[in-house]
């Protein structure tokens, strides 16, 4: 049973599910906007992508100014509902605190902004549960890009050996991979576990407690 000094997580589907306020500030936003409403299976599959290239894919556009435009007006639908609909899993709370009583330090690595998830940890009144939150606007280039697990074993001092990265997305197992990091994988989000046994990974699981039985 190999324990790891350093635990990275993604943020929205591995930590939490923030589907319903997303999923709300998209609706708000494209008929804002006069875009054609999208299905809520086409919105949740864009969850975890950069936002640009999820609105690019949503508004059905290649054009970055458009992608900017609309996700200048999303924020502030984001701003009102974001936080207050997203809400941590069940055994989250859990598994960080249990990791961090073992020793463990624990940052995040998502595409959503930094404040927005310190946003979270402050409101359920848990921001000591997390050493470091490196988000969408603290690097140049997004998952699978390696750039920000990177900027953790920086920050942190740990060596790749070190590390496990837990996320819902094969972007993340993408990410993990080319940072040279382990990687488990669980199915709360959209990716299933057949696309999973595709690249390195330690385990699937179906819950995020399972980290503890590693």
């Amino acid at each position: 049973m190999k324990t790891y000094p350093l635990y990275l997580f993604d943020f929205d589907y591995t930590l939490v599910n923030s589907e319903s306020a997303i999923l709300k500030c998209f609706h708000i936003t494209l008929a804002e906007t006069g875009y054609p409403d999208r299905q809520d299976a086409d919105i949740c599959q864009t969850i975890g992508l950069p936002m640009v290239d999820a609105v690019k894919r949503i508004i059905n556009t290649t054009d970055t100014v458009k992608a900017m435009d609309f996700i200048n007006i999303y924020k502030k639908e984001a701003d009102r509902y974001m936080t207050a609909g997203t809400h941590f899993f069940p055994h989250t709370i859990k598994t960080l605190t249990t990791l961090r009583q073992r020793g463990a330090k624990i940052g995040i690595i998502s595409s959503k902004t930094r404040s927005r998830i310190q946003e979270k940890f402050n409101l359920d009144h848990v921001p000591d549960l997390i050493d470091r939150i490196i988000g969408s606007n603290d690097v140049s280039a997004f998952k699978p890009d390696p750039e920000g697990i990177q900027k953790a074993m920086q920050w942190f001092k740990a060596a790749p050996e070190d590390i496990l990265y837990t996320g819902d997305s094969y972007v993340d197992a993408e990410a993990a991979q080319n940072a040279g990091v382990d990687f488990a994988a669980v199915t709360t989000g959209t990716t299933t576990a057949e696309t999973f046994n595709r690249y390195p990974h330690i385990r699937i699981m179906q819950d995020i407690q399972e980290l503890l039985d590693l």
